[in-house]
């Protein structure tokens, strides 16, 4: 007899018991068994300290995930950025154009040394009337210690300006 059938036999007469369906009672017990005994995988490191790093207010915590010359991709805005120095100017200048940046990993998937990010990218464009949460997929390629060479992010910025209520045509003021 299985683990999903002992633990139902119980819920089972306690169905029958109270009127419940037992099929409902067993789905549950099942569902229950399952998820109990597979829990997800933490993701890896550089994926915490990535995300760290974005959330955090010192740019160049960002800049040291990366190689020496790591090359970081915004494809929404379609801007690439070589080397920490350049990489934590970017996430200094994202800090003053948008308040309260969050991302919140969904899900990670490695393969080798790619780490594919499922997250979501959330903040405030500053004169925005509206804040955005929009989802974004980063492929992060790490070298043989683990540091970042690259780094693409992919989202819709047409997504990101129409939930922050501004324009398609917006731009971001000169800094």
């Amino acid at each position: 007899m299985s683990r999903v059938t002992r633990a139902a036999i119980p819920l089972i007469a306690a169905a029958a018991l109270s009127g419940v369906p037992a099929v409902t009672a067993t789905a549950s017990a099942a569902t229950a068994s399952h998820t109990s005994s597979h829990t997800a995988p933490c993701p890896p490191r550089i994926v915490a300290d990535w995300v760290r790093a974005w959330n955090g207010t010192d740019p160049r915590a960002l800049g040291a995930l990366f190689t020496a010359r790591g090359v970081y991709t915004d494809l929404g805005l379609g801007v690439a950025f070589h080397g920490r120095e350049e990489i934590s100017g970017w996430k200094a200048r994202a800090d003053r154009l948008i308040d309260g940046i969050r991302v919140t990993v969904r899900a990670t998937h490695r393969d080798g040394s790619r780490i594919t990010v499922d997250a979501v990218y959330a903040g405030h464009l500053k004169g925005a009337p509206e804040a955005f949460a929009v989802p974004m997929t980063t492929l992060l390629d790490l070298d043989r210690h683990g540091r970042i060479t690259s780094d693409q992010d992919h989202y819709s910025l047409a997504e990101v300006l129409a939930q922050s209520g501004l324009p398609a045509d917006w731009t971001p003021p000169a800094s």
